[in-house]
Formats: structure tokens, C-alpha cells, sequence
């Protein structure tokens, strides 16, 4: 369709030129691609994702065109869809899953007049620009509720990847578990997926037989969500996207991903000429990562103080990892009122103390 809309229109241009009659040239709308690791229906990231590309189109109408292809597997198969996506004339391309990252900077190298924008990663180049959110904090409400509803003490977390993002996760959630539960203990499964709604069940399945009456998930899907309900007694959180379909019960809160406002502004950007590339980390405050409803399953004492956390949080007077804070193997890792910076949190690779288990390399 495109490729027949730009023929037509170089053939109604030569038509006007050969009657000696002036091209007219009109405006082209403004091209915004997405590329999306999931199924625009996954319930989680890629429907939250594909919601803030919708409102990219209701913000500024026929000013804007978007494109997108989702269920991109993450490697080499990106490249293919990236360049094809810049060859047919797109002039701004937001890459939403954190293993786009190196295949964003090789596809930018050879369009230079193309603007991309990659999630959850590190990378930047003069056309490409970084920006993630900071889902730690949404966890630490999560882990503070956990710690209080269970009643096995055995609280399961399913990880899709290992990469700084998950563990950070893993790490905010536990501490603020144990800090209202000393006797709590975290059961980690690896999915190695960001969705798929089979390995997701089985790893819920699997944490529930292990005693587990909490899951959290880095995964993308609802099928966690389904598993619990089917457990029956089973707390669950939704991710990246509210999950609503299993409150009040399993799902009592979520984590909820709004990149609607940040897809407006760099959008924006493109249209005015002044997209400049740069690396921003956002969270609860700037309105990025929002805390779905808690629900009436939890105790109303308890759901008092998850929202001060949350509150403590947008004020800047709570930060979820404070010392004391020591590491796995027993070594500090941060004295008493000491936080943690930027850059080691960007590159987490190991538990805090009290996790069992290793990180898979």
C-alpha cells in the first residue's frame, strides 16, 4: 500500500511537470514505527505499549501515521524488520524490548536521517536515543503487599531474563517483603520468555506445588494470573498493564506501564525539529510506572501503607534500596541511610542477602 501510494504519486508529479504545470508539493505526515517483542493483544507490555501508540494517532491526528510489527523475535530477525520499517519512509522508530538494543544502533548506523528510540536499554547514537522505567519502585509496593498477605511465607517470582531489570525487580520486592515478614522466602523460575503463556503457567504451576502462595512475574502475559485463580488462595500482581479481568482476586494490585506521554513528546519532537538523542530513567513520580488499584483482598491497614511507600516514593523521601543493605555473599553493599546509585542499579547482576539461589549466566 505504501509502496503503490508513493508510485501514484511520482507518476501524478510527472504528469504536471510534462503540461508545463508546477509539482504541487504537499505535506507528508510524520512517520512513527513500533516494533514489538509480543502480540498486541498480550494483555501486558506490548498491549500497553500499542495503547501509547494509539494515542500518539489521537494526539495528532492526520499529522501522523504509525506503523507497527509485533512478535519481533529478539536478534537478527530485527534488522530485517527495522530497516525495512526505515526503508519505507519512517522517520521516527521506537524499539520496545531490551534485546532490540544492538540491532537499534546497527539499523540507525545506516539511516542517519532516521530517529530511534530503544526501551530498557543503554545504547545511544546521534539518532538513537534510550529511555526505561524504573519498575523497581512499583515492585517494592508489591513486595511490601506480599510480605503481608501471605500466609506460606513462600512468595514465587517468575523472571523472564537475567538482566539488570528483572533483578532489580527481584531485589526491590524482596526487601520490602522481608522488611514487614522476616520469615519470608523467594522462589525464583527463569522463563527465558517475555510471553508465552505456556511457560508462564507452568512456571506458576510450578511455584504454587513449591508452597508458593504469591507470584510476581516479569513476564508478559496473564496466564500467571489464570494459574493462581485456578489454584484457588493464590495472590497474583499484574504486569506492565493493569490486569483487571482478575481483580479483586488473584490479582490485587499491578504495575502499570504509561509510555503514552513520553511516545507524545519525542513525537512531538520529530515534528518541530528538535529531537536531540538522550538516556532517561523515569518512574512513579514522573508518571511512567503507575501502581494499579489495590484491592479489597488485601487488609485495609495494609493497603494504607503500601500507598505511603508509593507516596514516598513521587515525594522523594523513600527510595527502595536504602541501607543497610549487604549483598548475597554477606559484603556490603549499602551502609545504614545510604541509596543506591544509577549506575549500579543499570548493571545489578547480583542478589541481596537472603536470596537463595544463583543468577543464571
Amino acid at each position: 500500500m505504501i509502496r503503490r501510494t508513493l508510485l501514484a504519486s511520482g507518476v501524478a508529479a510527472a504528469a504536471l511537470m510534462a503540461a508545463g504545470l508546477p509539482a504541487l508539493a504537499q505535506d507528508e505526515p510524520t512517520k512513527v514505527g513500533f516494533v514489538y517483542v509480543g502480540p498486541v493483544g498480550d494483555g501486558g507490555w506490548t498491549f500497553e505499549h500499542n495503547q501509547a501508540r494509539l494515542a500518539v494517532e489521537e494526539e495528532f491526528g492526520d499529522a501522523v501515521e504509525t506503523v507497527f510489527v509485533e512478535s519481533v523475535p529478539e536478534g537478527p530477525d530485527a534488522v530485517r524488520v527495522l530497516t525495512d520499517m526505515a526503508l519505507q519512509g519512517a522517520d521516527l522508530i521506537f524499539t520496545t524490548s531490551f534485546g532490540y538494543m544492538d540491532q537499534t544502533i546497527e539499523v540507525a548506523s545506516k539511516f542517519p536521517d532516521v530517529k530511534f528510540e530503544h526501551a530498557t536499554g543503554f545504547k545511544t547514537a546521534p539518532n538513537v536515543a534510550a529511555y526505561n522505567a524504573r519498575f523497581y519502585e512499583g515492585r517494592a509496593v508489591q513486595g511490601h503487599i506480599a510480605g503481608h498477605v501471605t500466609e506460606s511465607n513462600i512468595i514465587g517470582y517468575i523472571g523472564s531474563f537475567p538482566i539488570p531489570e528483572v533483578i532489580q525487580g527481584i531485589n526491590s520486592a524482596y526487601l520490602a517483603a522481608k522488611a514487614v515478614n522476616p520469615d519470608v522466602e523467594f522462589k525464583i523460575v527463569w522463563a527465558y520468555t517475555w510471553f508465552d503463556p505456556a511457560k508462564e503457567a507452568e512456571s506458576a504451576n510450578v511455584l504454587i506445588e513449591q508452597g508458593a502462595d504469591v507470584i510476581l512475574q516479569h513476564t508478559d502475559s496473564t496466564a500467571p494470573q489464570a494459574a493462581a485463580q485456578a489454584a484457588g488462595n493464590v495472590y497474583t500482581f499484574g504486569q506492565a498493564s493493569d490486569m483487571a479481568e482478575y481483580a479483586p482476586m488473584p490479582r490485587v494490585s499491578s504495575i502499570i506501564d504509561n509510555w503514552a506521554p513520553y511516545y507524545i513528546e519525542r513525537t512531538r519532537a520529530v515534528i518541530d525539529g528538535t529531537w536531540e538523542t538522550q538516556s532517561v530513567w523515569q518512574g512513579i513520580a514522573d508518571g511512567m510506572v503507575g501502581i494499579g488499584e489495590i484491592t479489597d483482598a488485601v487488609p485495609a491497614e495494609v493497603k494504607v501503607t503500601a500507598e505511603a511507600i508509593r507516596d514516598g516514593i513521587v515525594a522523594g523521601t523513600m527510595h527502595p534500596f536504602t541501607g543497610p543493605i549487604n549483598k548475597q555473599d554477606g559484603s556490603v553493599w549499602l551502609a545504614e541511610g545510604e541509596t543506591a546509585d544509577d549506575e549500579t542499579l543499570l548493571g545489578m547482576n547480583f542478589y541481596v542477602e537472603g536470596i537463595e539461589g544463583d543468577i543464571p549466566q
